[in-house]
């Protein structure tokens, strides 16, 4: 019984964390990311968003692993380990680009909005992909 609420309540926190995220860069795109504060505010919500899933995915694959669900808990550890790539991998690149932003490479802005829309893109994919999910293999 634990091991369901354990699985239930980190997709629901999966769901909300996507959610939050997906609503919260979409309206960070009305600024123009050239100063450095703006673009170490976006990097660090990227990170914290990271971060959230790979733990709340993590903690997914253990109680669907538990409730006798494996393909659900590899799906989970599949998105931890996508998006533990994608940090790795978006962010890196937006401490680059941001370096490039503090020596007064004016291509640089560009290249960090280019991201921040292709991160963002990547957050729907998988928040669709959670959600077809859902619908269709029955999570919860």
């Amino acid at each position: 019984m634990f091991a369901k609420i354990v699985a239930m309540s980190s997709t629901v926190a999966l769901l909300m964390w996507m959610g939050f995220y997906f609503m919260g860069s979409l309206s960070l795109l009305i600024l123009k990311h050239d100063t450095p504060l703006d673009a170490r505010f976006i990097r660090g919500l990227f990170d914290v968003y990271y971060r959230a899933v790979m733990v709340t995915a993590a903690l997914g694959t253990v109680g669907y692993a538990l409730s006798d669900r494996p393909v659900i808990a590899l799906v989970m550890l599949g998105l931890a380990g996508l998006v533990g790539f994608c940090r790795r991998w978006i962010v890196g690149l937006m401490d680059s680009v941001r370096i490039a932003i503090l020596a007064g490479d004016a291509s640089a802005i560009p290249r960090f909005r280019r991201l921040h829309v292709g991160g963002m893109m990547l957050n729907a994919a998988q928040l669709a992909v959670i959600c077809v999910g859902m619908a269709r293999f029955e999570f919860i």
